[in-house]
């Protein structure tokens, strides 16, 4: 392991300078599941790490006046893993949650880290982006709001700017008759990565047509991703195995793997129509039996 300073910061002010001065010789470190792994088989050699833990505020978990998840950057995937809110109101997430790694990991990888790794397969993104979450960053001109969907550039990837530090994540509030599901595929049942994972939301109106719609895929593109056609191609219609189908023919459409040594790209595109079909057959019968998810 290559030698390198650390430094553990009380605010924020402090972990953004230290992160200004040093540049992209500098790496942050929340959980340090992924980090400190990498840095051990030389995939990154940082000159210092800015620990976050003595930042306040970090670790808040609450659920907002108006139904919404808040967590800091802090808050570990356990932790919102056996809190009963997040299985109950969330529960797309929460099942990603008990697929991510292994339990000592969950108790220090947090899930802001997992998102910030921008790895298209990590499993935490696809619900996340599903639900319409939202992260709150921290910069030198102040704070800024960015939807998941708009923070991946590509693998590794995302929109931060020098300097900026997320701070929280904000996942809406579903109305009644609505439901959330995730399912990753893989070549085992634990301690793998996704080889496809399929989140949906979904909200039913009255007379049981899809008033609301949102798909994400995850590792079938260089990042997670919405596919948007499917989801259009479900407003205003009556839920139906046949309409899971055709939701499900259009998001393979839409989707864009790549073939490695888990998957082939055929493979890949194939099990995204089976994922999608199931994932809004699971949604649809949460939100048919009155769950608030």
């Amino acid at each position: 392991m290559n030698r390198f300073d650390y430094a553990d910061p009380s605010t924020l002010a402090e972990a953004r300078a230290l992160l200004i001065e040093h540049g992209d010789a500098a790496s942050l470190m929340a959980g340090g599941t992924d980090l400190l792994v990498e840095i051990k088989e030389q995939l990154r050699l940082p000159l210092l790490v800015i620990d976050l833990k003595r930042i306040a505020g970090l670790d808040a978990l609450q659920v907002d006046a108006d139904g919404a998840l808040r967590f800091g950057a802090l808050v570990t995937a356990r932790r919102l893993e056996t809190d009963a809110r997040v299985r109950a109101r969330w529960p797309g997430l929460h099942q990603a949650l008990t697929e991510l790694g292994s339990i000592q990991v969950r108790h220090r990888a947090t899930v802001v880290g997992n998102i910030c790794r921008a790895s298209p397969s990590a499993d935490t993104l696809p619900p996340l982006l599903a639900d319409g979450a939202v992260l709150h960053l921290h910069g030198a001109a102040g704070e800024r709001a960015v939807a998941m969907e708009d923070f991946f550039t590509g693998p590794g990837r995302t929109v931060l700017k020098p300097g900026e530090i997320v701070l929280q994540l904000r996942v809406p509030a579903l109305p009644p008759r609505s439901g959330r599901a995730y399912i990753k595929h893989g070549r085992r049942k634990a301690m793998e990565l996704a080889t496809v994972g399929v989140a949906a939301s979904m909200t039913l109106d009255a007379a049981d047509r899809v008033a609301e719609a949102r798909i994400a895929l995850g590792a079938v593109a260089a990042t997670p991703m919405r596919a948007r056609r499917a989801e259009a191609a479900l407003i205003g219609e009556r839920a139906s195995d046949a309409l899971w189908a055709r939701a499900g023919e259009l998001a393979m459409a839409e989707s864009r793997p790549i073939s490695n040594v888990r998957a082939s790209a055929a493979y890949r595109r194939e099990m995204v129509g089976v994922l999608t079909r199931r994932a809004l057959q699971r949604a649809c019968g949460m939100a048919l039996a009155g769950e608030r998810a």
